[in-house]
């Protein structure tokens, strides 16, 4: 008679904790691998080594077009300006030192390592400038489609160049 004490082993796979998505990016990028593996190519992957975020900075009306051209300084390569009215009322608005509700919202991409120089040069501007408070965040992206998209976005013109020669 078998001893009933004695556990059974436990011959399953550990379960993977990774979220679905992740878990698609590893399987998809081990086919890629294989893939170029096969033709000879090199497995490299320039696209994810420097994130894209996209930066939302809401100005005074007459001062989005100095704001837009500060943030082009940065290496913006995209940037797309929408005319704004907030809807706070003139008491609220003194209160925290705005002069009027119509707002320029500037959406722009950018790349992650000049993110922070931005955000503090925003950060000095809105404190020194008159009339020239804001508000600045960010969203990262987590996906672009196309090599030559990419390098357009990051302001990469040797990503753009390559892709074009080939």
């Amino acid at each position: 008679m078998p001893n009933k004490n004695k556990q059974a082993k436990d011959t399953r796979k550990p379960k993977d904790t990774a979220k679905p998505a992740e878990r698609l990016r590893r399987k998809i990028g081990t086919r890629v691998g294989k893939i170029k593996a096969a033709k000879g190519l090199p497995n490299n992957n320039t696209v994810s080594e420097n994130r894209l975020e996209l930066l939302i900075t809401t100005v005074n009306r007459s001062k989005g077009e100095y704001y837009a051209d500060l943030i082009q300084s940065f290496d913006v390569n995209m940037q797309f300006i929408a005319m704004g009215h907030g809807t706070a009322d003139a008491k609220t608005l003194s209160m925290f030192g705005f002069t009027d509700s119509d707002k320029t919202v500037i959406f722009s991409v950018i790349q992650g390592n000049k993110l922070q120089a931005a955000l503090d040069t925003l950060e000095e501007k809105f404190r020194t400038i008159k009339n020239g408070k804001g508000i600045a965040y960010t969203v990262p992206l987590s996906g672009v489609i196309g090599k030559l998209i990419f390098g357009f976005l990051s302001n990469n013109r040797s990503m753009t160049v390559e892709n074009k020669e080939n």
